[in-house]
């Protein structure tokens, strides 16, 4: 992948990102501290209606300050009672970036929706393989949760060979997340 290519599909991954929903005060997640991390303003939607919640994203960048990794994890209130399908969510959550890839000259195949966990509440998960031009330029991660009054998700993606070599710590993050009732 060229540089140019890469910039480009980590710029998509940036706007991909910024489309989430939100992380809130009573997430406790323990980022490396390598790791550049921002809490971001809440999402809005369709209707341009603030998201109640908040989220955070984390970046690892390589020597050269290049993203490797970008990680965020959102949360957002749910009405009560509100009963969340999630494989339903992940799959129009998967579906949502399988477009926007598409709609920047991107390919992307994911794995089927299965059982995961996040932050020690059962979740779905799915991992998408995104190319361009045949090459494997991207792998992203989707992760979702809910329980009575909160959703989250949790959504990583790196360049090929970002997300291999940063497997180990992706995976101690998602070890450190405690979500709060």
């Amino acid at each position: 992948m060229t540089p140019v290519q890469s910039r480009a599909c980590f710029t998509a991954l940036l706007l991909l990102l910024c489309g989430s929903s939100a992380v809130a005060d009573d997430l406790m997640i323990t980022w490396p501290g390598d790791w550049e991390v921002q809490t971001l303003p809440p999402a809005q939607n369709a209707a341009g209606e603030v998201i109640s919640g908040l989220r955070q994203r984390a970046v690892k960048n390589d020597a050269n300050g290049d993203p490797l990794m970008v990680m965020e994890l959102t949360q957002s209130a749910l009405t009560p009672g509100h009963e969340v399908n999630l494989p339903g969510v992940l799959l129009e959550m998967r579906k949502a970036v399988q477009k926007n890839f598409v709609e920047r000259g991107f390919m992307s195949v994911c794995n089927h929706i299965h059982d995961s966990t996040l932050g020690g509440m059962p979740a779905v998960e799915t991992t998408c393989t995104i190319t361009q031009n045949g090459g494997h330029v991207m792998t992203q991660t989707l992760v979702a949760a809910a329980r009575e009054g909160k959703a989250y998700s949790l959504l990583y993606a790196g360049s090929a060979d970002g997300y291999k070599a940063q497997e180990a710590a992706v995976n101690g993050i998602r070890a450190s997340l405690h979500l709060e009732p």
